[in-house]
């Protein structure tokens, strides 16, 4: 029995002496990520007459994905000084360059976001409503 004890000690000692590798460490790459952002901003005339409009936007089902695409979408709008859209409210604030942007083409951008955007109560005001 202690024959059988040594062998299989020995057994066990040269399984383990025998399966270590010598690990490598991983080789690690590294990877330029430096990226030139193109941001165009558009150019806002100092001598434009902008006017502000507020309107309800129908059909909007949540906030990231309906209102900020809205939003976005406007703001790219050549003229569009600034766009903000209020999920919680369903209201729109645009403040737009009158030469360039007109109520109508503020309507037309809502309805290509997506079919089921319906702009309601378009009004053109001193002031924002969240202004106040």
């Amino acid at each position: 029995m202690k024959t059988f004890k040594n062998i299989l000690g020995i057994a066990v000692l040269s399984l383990l002496v025998f399966s270590c590798k010598s690990e490598k460490a991983p080789e690690v790459k590294t990877v330029d990520t430096e990226v030139e952002a193109k941001v165009e901003v558009a150019e806002l005339d100092p001598n434009a007459t902008y006017a502000k409009a507020e309107f309800t936007i129908e059909g909007m089902t949540c906030q990231m994905g309906c209102a900020k695409t809205i939003e976005k979408k406007m703001a790219k709008m050549e003229g569009v000084k600034s766009a903000k859209v209020d999920f919680g409210k369903k209201l729109a604030m645009v403040e737009y360059d009158e030469a360039k942007v007109t109520p109508n083409s503020l309507e037309e951008v809502v309805a290509k976001v997506g079919k089921m955007y319906e702009v309601k109560d378009m009004k053109t005001v001193d002031n924002f409503s969240s202004d106040k």
